[in-house]
């Protein structure tokens, strides 16, 4: 039986939130963790992720960031206003949000022709290879999957694991440096947007979650959702895992071309 959950808490404490949400987000960090501790991170960061690398990053993502409001207007469809809080919550949140998504595609490309890759590269090709793992998976669950399993999986892990990303990066003077002065704000302008706001976002969308299956869901709903979250931060970790792969190549078949010169 429903019953109703009403946060009273600080909205990014988790104990705020009912005891299945917080044995949920605990069960789900190992996997979170693949993400955020990505070696990605620490390419960009100093500097050491290669021009391919780059352009995999950048071209990768882009079908993700150009679809994400449509994922989210796909969440909203289902939404019916006042059938319960939690919808209601939910129609408020997404309607208000998909207008605030409205020029991060633009900020996308500016960064991306800031870091070296031409906005045609995004706009008239197709993503490179093995990269569209997690806009796909953001189509499938925002089309087929509940309002709840959609907004866990998009709006909390995928955008609370984006902005955990985005605030290493941007927290990198020597990566933020590396842009050209004249340019470097415009550049950067979607990286410092997602550094700041993307802290709050993931949370709220818990707390709609919540909202929408109460202080007491079934066993099954509390371990779907849990495998929603999980294959978000799955498909971001294979995605890093992709833009460094081939310097990864490079370097073994260098590696290897300097041992056969030794023998």
């Amino acid at each position: 039986m429903y019953t109703r959950f009403e946060r009273t808490g600080p909205l990014k404490d988790l104990r705020s939130y009912p005891q299945w949400a917080q044995d949920m987000v605990a069960a789900c960090e190992p996997v979170r963790r693949q993400v955020t501790e990505h070696e990605i991170l620490w390419r960009m960061t100093t500097l050491q992720l290669d021009a391919a690398g780059s352009h995999d990053f950048f071209a990768g993502l882009w079908p993700f960031i150009e679809r994400f409001p449509s994922f989210m207007a796909l969440s909203l469809l289902k939404t019916r206003y006042g059938r319960s809080e939690g919808d209601d919550m939910a129609r408020r949140w997404l309607v208000r949000n998909i207008r605030v998504e409205q020029n991060h595609a633009e900020y996308w490309l500016n960064w991306a022709e800031g870091a070296g890759v031409a906005r045609d590269e995004l706009l008239h090709h197709p993503a490179p290879a093995g990269t569209d793992g997690l806009y796909r998976w953001g189509e499938e669950i925002s089309t087929d999957g509940s309002l709840a399993a959609g907004l866990a999986a998009a709006n909390y892990a995928i955008e609370g694991a984006t902005g955990d990303w985005a605030r290493t990066i941007n927290d990198s003077a020597v990566y933020c440096d590396s842009f050209a002065p004249e340019t470097r704000a415009a550049s950067l302008r979607w990286l410092k947007m997602h550094a700041a706001y993307d802290d709050t976002h993931p949370w709220e969308a818990l707390e709609i979650v919540c909202a929408l299956l109460g202080m007491n869901p079934s066993v099954a709903e509390v371990a779907h959702l849990g495998e929603c979250i999980e294959r978000s931060y799955r498909c971001m970790a294979l995605f890093g895992d992709r833009c460094v792969r081939r310097q990864h190549v490079t370097r073994d078949v260098q590696r290897g071309a300097s041992l056969a010169t030794l023998a």
